[in-house]
């Protein structure tokens, strides 16, 4: 039977990936991303201006993350019922009409913290929420056997995307925020008109007449909670990844600030410094693409990333400024694997009528981790060396990869170890 970018048709090994469904997400994807790459960066350094405070950086990026611990499991048992493909569109449509009016509160010069915190929040929610739809429908557009290589692909335009920082930090400096926004608007605007597009089957998709009130929704939820506990591959992957979110939410607080307090024009330093990471994750994706791990390798190759990761991590802001661009291009390279190992295997293990409501959960669980990880690190950055703050919580981490990852591997074998 010929390929139709369906998932859950029958298929042969060797289908063409770039099907037409898959080469409009794609579009789609690049298009919206690269603009908020433009704009996401630019905010961070609007906060850091308007405030002057460690803290009230570290307390937007915490205000921006809170609705993505609610939303993306209570999101998750109706992405499991109602249409993925409508709802990442209808999103991307609000998200575009959001950016507008961002635009022309900065534009008339009403901005004020109140604001744009608020703003934050309503967009952190969306974004949540279409991520869980995005991540339980961008699986459903790959034909078998392709899952390795649609992940490498989705990892280097992550990674491309981020060549968009440099331009914002320009821009920012050059024009202001405003236009940013505007831009925004539009990538949003033209990846919602590409979604519309996508024709795919989604039998999970509750029949016209079919109840679905309070009552339906808690049993569905319910039955995504017991199928995480039934699998407990599933369950140890998502508490390691949850510690590994807090840990690197460290980073995220500390690194701007730092480099900004450390080096003239460390805004520069810092781009240049995470530049390398870019880069190593572009010639991981491009390995990926081409070459496939081992399959009976996968679990042991994903252990060596995340303790690796952890020391390079917690020891970079201690060496000189060439050595940092070597340790975060290495840090690029593993990040790209343990992403593509991670998400082609869980994505492919679980079924479609159950993504949803997995993804919701595992992206609640990241959040949490992310957001516990934002709030401390920013409260330690208040009493101690901002450098300190970092080694502390890779240890964490570094302590999770054995305790929690190493311990459950006869679990996580079964979920690593397979074709995706």
């Amino acid at each position: 039977m010929a390929d139709t970018g369906v998932k859950g048709q029958k298929t042969e090994r060797g289908n063409p990936l770039w099907t037409k469904n898959f080469t409009i997400i794609t579009a789609g994807t690049v298009v919206s991303r690269l603009g908020s790459a433009i704009s996401g960066f630019a905010t961070g350094l609007l906060v850091l201006d308007y405030t002057q405070s460690t803290f009230y950086y570290a307390l937007y990026m915490v205000l921006y993350t809170l609705p993505q611990i609610v939303m993306p499991t209570l999101a998750g048992p109706f992405i499991d019922k109602f249409s993925r493909r409508k709802t990442i569109y209808t999103l991307d449509f609000c998200s575009a009409a959001l950016y507008a009016l961002f635009a022309a509160v900065i534009l008339t010069d009403r901005l004020n913290y109140g604001l744009l915190v608020g703003g934050c929040v309503l967009l952190g929610a969306i974004s949540s929420v279409y991520m869980v739809a995005y991540d339980s429908f961008y699986p459903m557009l790959i034909s078998e056997g392709n899952y390795t290589k649609a992940y490498s692909i989705s990892s280097t335009l992550d990674s491309m995307t981020m060549l968009m920082v440099p331009v914002s930090v320009f821009l920012y400096n050059l024009v202001g925020i405003g236009p940013l926004f505007l831009i925004d608007m539009v990538s949003f605007l033209l990846a919602a008109v590409f979604e519309t597009q996508i024709k795919v089957e989604e039998t999970y998709v509750k029949r016209e007449g079919e109840a679905f009130g309070f009552r339906q929704y808690r049993q569905t939820f319910e039955e995504g909670i017991r199928y995480l506990k039934s699998e407990r591959g599933l369950a140890i992957i998502t508490l390691y990844f949850a510690v590994t979110m807090f840990a690197d939410g460290a980073n995220s607080v500390i690194g701007l600030p730092w480099f900004r307090e450390t080096y003239t024009n460390g805004e520069y330093i810092y781009l240049l410094v995470m530049g390398c990471t870019l880069l190593g994750r572009l010639i991981g994706g491009a390995v990926h693409y081409k070459f496939k791990f081992p399959t009976e390798k996968k679990f042991v190759i994903a252990l060596f990333v995340y303790a690796s990761i952890s020391i390079f991590d917690g020891i970079y802001l201690f060496v000189p400024v060439p050595v940092m661009m070597a340790l975060r291009f290495l840090c690029g390279i593993l990040g790209v694997t343990s992403y593509n190992i991670r998400i082609s295997a869980t994505q492919s293990y679980v079924p479609d009528e159950r993504k949803g409501r997995f993804n919701g959960i595992f992206g609640m669980a990241m959040t949490f981790g992310m957001l516990l990880g934002e709030f401390f690190s920013g409260v330690l950055a208040e009493v101690m060396d901002k450098r300190m703050v970092i080694p502390l919580f890779m240890a964490i981490n570094f302590a999770a990869v054995w305790l929690v990852m190493y311990r459950g591997r006869r679990h996580v074998k079964v979920i690593y170890n397979r074709e995706a």
